[in-house]
């Protein structure tokens, strides 16, 4: 029997074609966030070290955008491409952490206690308007994203591989919302803005018939993490490039050091080491998609807007000034040598 969880790059190029296909049946443009939802997907982001080996996992996202740009329907879409349990989550601010992670339950015929799972003992985990809900509940997500692992009362449970969290949020309403706090927002790999889309697009829309559509499961979660590991093993990374990684994070926490100074008075938090784990991981995973097997310096920095602008707080003088994420992030890279 031919192991499924072997796949040549050659394999993993069609394989995501196809799905891609199936996810256009649904969703009309798009294409960035799409590519860069897999991107997450394959990502082999580092996030412990046991027995000997690395352990890694999916690379999680923050999808940002009004409302009726498709954020859900394509997390949720890309979803059912895959042979995986899913488990979406609406978040209000009466959640509890229970309401996620579990809880114990008492049982008066046996006087024991069970433990009752929540949804996030998942495959890929949708949490809709993170949001809304309290930074309390908010930080029950917080050991799932980052160890892979949760604890309810005195026992630590592991999550499947894949575990996959997509959450989105809407930056337009101030009422009823809860800022997410730079931990939980450094948990996420990539933070996408989604735009409206064109008018062409639109147009295109409407002539969808949906109740005629029948998606297909195209992968499983054997071969999600076999593509991973293939990446993650056989894209090579010269040291420069992760000099350049470095250098980009570094100006994103003091841009007076490389010229910036008039952003000195700008950027109240840049980016964690951390998060240069991640960069590298993604960098890998668009080289893939470039159809090459090394990363260069142009994959880090297509990769690195994504990246960076949940992890740079500004201060309040540079939103006073109108001075935006982008805009910072638009300098960084302009300034910082590429080797």
């Amino acid at each position: 029997m031919q192991d499924e969880t072997r796949i040549d790059q050659a394999d993993a190029h069609k394989l995501i074609t196809v799905i891609e296909g199936e996810i256009s049946k649904v969703i009309v443009g798009q294409h960035k966030m799409i590519r860069r939802l897999f991107t997450g997907l394959l990502a082999a982001i580092p996030y412990s070290f046991s027995e000997g080996h690395v352990k890694t996992g999916c690379g999680h996202i923050l999808l940002e955008g009004v409302p009726g740009v498709a954020k859900t329907l394509t997390a949720t879409t890309l979803a059912h491409t895959i042979s995986a349990d899913f488990q979406r989550i609406q978040l209000t601010p009466d959640m509890l952490p229970g309401d996620i992670v579990g809880t114990r339950i008492y049982d008066a015929g046996t006087t024991s206690f069970s433990i009752d799972k929540g949804p996030v003992f998942t495959n890929v985990l949708l949490a809709d308007e993170i949001n809304r809900t309290t930074a309390k509940t908010q930080s029950a997500l917080l050991e799932a994203m980052q160890e892979r692992q949760v604890t309810i009362s005195d026992t630590t449970f592991e999550l499947s591989d894949p575990f996959w969290v997509l959450a989105t949020q809407n930056p337009v309403e101030q009422e009823g919302v809860y800022t997410l706090p730079e931990a939980q927002l450094d948990r996420f790999s990539m933070m996408l803005r989604v735009d409206y889309p064109g008018a062409a697009e639109e147009i295109e829309m409407l002539h969808h018939r949906f109740e005629e559509l029948d998606l297909s499961k195209r992968i499983s979660t054997e071969q999600v993490t076999g593509i991973r590991q293939m990446i993650y093993e056989n894209t090579h990374i010269d040291n420069k490039v992760m000099e350049y990684i470095v250098a980009l994070g570094r100006a994103s926490r003091a841009p007076q050091e490389v010229g910036l100074d008039e952003l000195k008075d700008m950027v109240l938090l840049g980016m964690s080491p951390r998060s240069y784990q991640h960069i590298l991981a993604l960098a890998r995973v668009n080289a893939f998609f470039n159809g090459r097997d090394f990363v260069l310096p142009a994959d880090v920095k297509e990769i690195f807007p994504d990246t960076a602008r949940h992890r740079i707080a500004r201060t309040v003088r540079a939103e006073v000034e109108g001075l935006n994420t982008d805009d910072i992030i638009a300098m960084i890279l302009e300034t910082v040598p590429i080797p």
